[in-house]
């Protein structure tokens, strides 16, 4: 009983430490915060899928985010939404800069990550890892929770 007690005394040490109280689906790396990681789920036979997180930058200089990858599907590319003359266009991109004191959100219709060749279809509820990888910040491991097929939208996003 005293271990649990110090270990629960320890991880709220930490906590506050770290800048206060750490939510179930918020991870840090350094100067960076990375918040509410999740996919939506997708249709049976789907072979490819959207991921999406916000990252908050607290540092003074910028945050790259150069890449991830997912054993959940056999390649994740950053990509980018845009409207181009009136017609919506996505694209990959090599990377995407979070400014210092700033945040960069990845959601629908913006940028966003595609996770393709999934190796199953993505259910509701289910879990899978995510690797980010950033410029001279390192990688870290998120869980992205698989939402509903409309997650994101104003309507049905989670708070």
């Amino acid at each position: 009983m005293k271990r649990q007690a110090w270990v629960a005394a320890a991880f709220a040490a930490f906590c506050l430490a770290a800048g206060g109280e750490i939510a179930a689906d918020e991870y840090r790396l350094q100067s960076l915060r990375i918040e509410h990681p999740f996919a939506r789920a997708t249709p049976p036979g789907a072979k490819s899928g959207g991921a999406y997180l916000t990252i908050v930058n607290s540092g003074t200089a910028p945050a790259t985010l150069v890449g991830a990858a997912s054993p959940a599907a056999g390649a994740v590319e950053l990509h980018q939404m845009a409207m181009d003359g009136g017609v919506m266009t996505m694209r990959a991109v090599r990377a995407v800069d979070v400014p210092p004191g700033g945040k960069l959100e990845l959601k629908p219709g913006g940028y966003h990550f595609m996770l393709l060749d999934l190796k199953q279809p993505l259910k509701v509820g289910d879990k899978l890892p995510l690797k980010l990888s950033f410029q001279n910040l390192g990688t870290i491991e998120v869980a992205i929770e698989v939402e509903a097929m409309g997650a994101g939208s104003p309507m049905t996003h989670k708070q």
